[in-house]
């Protein structure tokens, strides 16, 4: 893990085409505005780690055994 330290306005580049501008410092936040293709996704960690649970809870078998229940409902036409 690389660690910097960063002033207001002063940038942080990644490959040639993303970066990381420091906008903002109040307390122990830091606001950085990031320039990136569209094509590459860009997640708060928080909201990156729930998808990542959720991909993982859909790709969980399910029981079908109580399936036989929706044998016996008809839809009206």
């Amino acid at each position: 893990m690389l660690a910097l330290t960063r002033k207001i306005g002063e940038r942080i580049i990644v490959g040639d085409n993303i970066v990381f501008t420091v906008v903002d410092i109040k307390g122990d936040s830091v606001r950085l505005a990031i320039e990136a293709p569209k094509e590459i996704k860009i997640y708060r960690g928080e909201i990156y780690e729930a998808i990542i649970a959720e991909n993982k809870q859909s790709a969980n078998p399910v029981n079908l055994n109580n399936m036989d229940v929706l044998k016996g409902i008809r839809t009206q036409k």
